[in-house]
């Protein structure tokens, strides 16, 4: 375990801030926009010395880094090796490049992640996420793998049958897959006869999609796939802008801050710093990161947060499971939702297959909130949904029910490298 992550609180910021300095006086030797942005505010690096002058600097948005692309480079064109996008969840995907320096510390970050749920270099883990499609996550994962020395095998993501095969034929003791894909291998085990509790995979590293709730627990989709199989699941945040990982130890008690990779800001909508439990927008400042620094980057993720010390020993702060996009929280007849309220009331209701919400402005000008479910449920089932819906939320959005087939279609649209549940129209 790094030294920094058991180090006291008061260390651990100590530490960070030292980075956070030398990223400051990077950004103005190296970048075009924060050097316009440090210029344009009257801000001088060189004497930002606490918190309070830090707040000053105007937040970065995703809107900057797409219409100021270029001027977030801080490399020479001909030292970039490697070029990703975004997934582009809320609009048009953001390029971003990185060298070997950032490669390097993409590796890094992984290899601790994996490190703090427990993989050791003996241990074999099967990737199902792709590593194309300029998607970062995939290539981090076999990066930080492989500095780990610990066996690697690519299946790639889908295609249940080469999971299992290659889960017989390689014995892996852990599986990086987005929850939702774990149902699929599930019921494709159930079909073929595969006994999934008598497998070689003791636990899953759960991406994309939130497998705990506010309270550390198993939510309704974590709940269903521990019950089908008896794995250990592990959570974890990540994003491409950040290039570092959040990511949960095996005490289950949030998600796990690299502070000597990542500064990290919780702030309201007057842009100031909530308490622990209280609910925020992350912002972030990539440290150490050379070829596309961010500053005070908004991610528009809303967590909570505690700096409680962890029972794993760790004293890093750890995030909650992510709300909802704060571009995505819906009004809908005088409630307020995120999409995460709705998936977990659906994901709690047994006997829905497939489902897609679908967020829209109607003629009104207020939130139409309509969730597709299959047409091979009942009437007296998707009544029961309705009541479902009104006892745990107050508001029931408009139920439409179409083909699996349809329903499919939408989660999986062409180039799309993760499901989709919630599709806002607005």
């Amino acid at each position: 375990m790094s030294n920094i992550y058991t180090a006291s609180s008061g260390e651990i910021k100590r530490i960070q801030w030292l980075q956070l300095e030398k990223q400051l006086l990077y950004l103005q030797k190296n970048s075009g926009f924060y050097r316009k942005l440090f210029k344009k505010n009257e801000i001088d690096p060189d004497k930002i010395n606490s918190y309070i002058e830090f707040q000053k600097i105007p937040i970065t948005t995703k809107e900057n880094v797409q219409e100021f692309n270029q001027d977030f480079l801080c490399v020479p064109e001909s030292e970039i090796i490697d070029f990703v996008t975004t997934s582009g969840t809320l609009g048009k995907p953001v390029s971003f490049a990185l060298n070997e320096t950032d490669l390097q510390r993409l590796a890094t970050n992984e290899m601790e992640s994996f490190k703090m749920i427990g993989i050791k270099k003996e241990d074999v883990v099967q990737i199902t996420t792709t590593l194309d499609r300029r998607f970062m996550a995939g290539m981090a994962y076999f990066l930080g793998l492989r500095k780990l020395g610990a066996g690697i095998v690519r299946t790639g993501s889908g295609f249940p049958q080469l999971q299992w095969d290659s889960i017989a034929r390689f014995k892996p003791k852990y599986l990086v897959a987005v929850p939702s894909f774990l149902l699929k291998m599930i019921e494709y085990s159930e079909l073929n006869n595969i006994d999934c509790n008598n497998s070689s995979v003791k636990a899953v590293i759960c991406i994309g999609e939130p497998i705990r709730d506010l309270e550390f627990k198993l939510n309704s989709l974590g709940s269903k796939i521990s019950k089908l199989w008896d794995i250990e699941l592990f959570s974890t945040y990540a994003s491409t802008e950040m290039a570092t990982a959040f990511t949960e130890c095996e005490a289950h008690r949030g998600n796990h801050a690299q502070p000597e990779l990542i500064f990290t800001e919780i702030l309201d909508e007057a842009g100031n710093p909530v308490k622990p439990g209280e609910t925020g927008e992350l912002v972030i400042t990539t440290l150490q990161v050379e070829t596309m620094p961010l500053l005070r980057f908004a991610t528009g993720d809303m967590v909570s947060y505690t700096d409680e010390p962890c029972p794993c020993g760790r004293n890093t702060l750890r995030l909650s499971p992510v709300l909802g996009r704060k571009k995505q929280m819906i009004k809908f007849k005088g409630t307020s939702l995120y999409p995460q309220h709705i998936i977990e009331v659906l994901n709690n209701f047994k006997g829905i297959p497939a489902f897609v919400i679908e967020v829209n402005t109607n003629d009104v000008g207020t939130d139409a909130v309509v969730v597709k479910i299959p047409d091979s449920l009942s009437a007296e089932k998707v009544s029961l949904l309705k009541e479902h819906f009104k006892s745990k939320l107050q508001v029931t959005p408009t139920l439409e029910q179409v083909s699996l087939k349809i329903i499919e279609k939408l989660k999986s649209p062409e180039g799309s490298r993760k499901p989709l549940v919630f599709i806002d129209y607005r």
